[in-house]
């Protein structure tokens, strides 16, 4: 049986300057209102923190000096997480999906690598056609792109080429991304 790893980085740990982990002599403290309260020792603003049961978080610790702010770490973090989630949600990740059509492909064939093309197309996929040539075949690369442009042309109304037809050693390919329409 073989060791389990565990990843290290699962659970971040906040790297938030809060409380008793502000080491600046003096800061500038904003009000849990927003007020701007002006320039104190730390030990003034975490007493003013702590008058208000809240928290003392250093928003600028760059700043001369640093800008800390009071307020309730606890629904800071439960905000910061929300939007952390809402930002991973709305992330799109365009997965590459890869086809291989040959020079000399039957005309069944090329349709059902067309509509599976379209099928990915559809479903907000990037697509490649890598086309390789093997043998003699590489002295007819104009047949190549005459099938690769044919493709093209199939899935014009779903696509946009994204990298035209390139030879690249003995394999022609081109990218097709999702309309935007679409």
């Amino acid at each position: 049986m073989g060791k389990v790893k565990f990843n290290k980085n699962r659970h971040k740990e906040p790297t938030d300057i809060v409380n008793e982990a502000i080491r600046d002599r003096e800061v500038l403290v904003i009000g849990s209102d927003g007020t701007q309260l002006g320039v104190m020792s730390r030990r003034d603003a975490l007493q003013k923190a702590y008058d208000e049961d809240l928290d003392l978080l250093c928003v600028a610790p760059n700043a001369q000096p640093p800008v800390c702010k009071i307020i309730d770490y606890g629904r800071y973090r439960f905000e910061q997480q929300k939007k952390e989630r809402e930002a991973k949600k709305n992330q799109q990740t365009a997965e590459m999906k890869s086809l291989r059509v040959s020079p000399v492909i039957d005309q069944h064939d090329f349709d059902t690598k067309v509509k599976r093309a379209k099928e990915w197309l559809s479903d907000g996929q990037k697509v490649k056609i890598d086309m390789r040539f093997r043998g003699r075949m590489i002295t007819r690369q104009e047949v190549g792109k005459q099938v690769l442009d044919k493709f093209t042309e199939q899935v014009s109304d779903v696509a946009d080429v994204t990298k035209p037809p390139m030879l690249e050693g003995n394999t022609m390919s081109v990218t097709f991304s999702p309309k935007k329409g679409k």
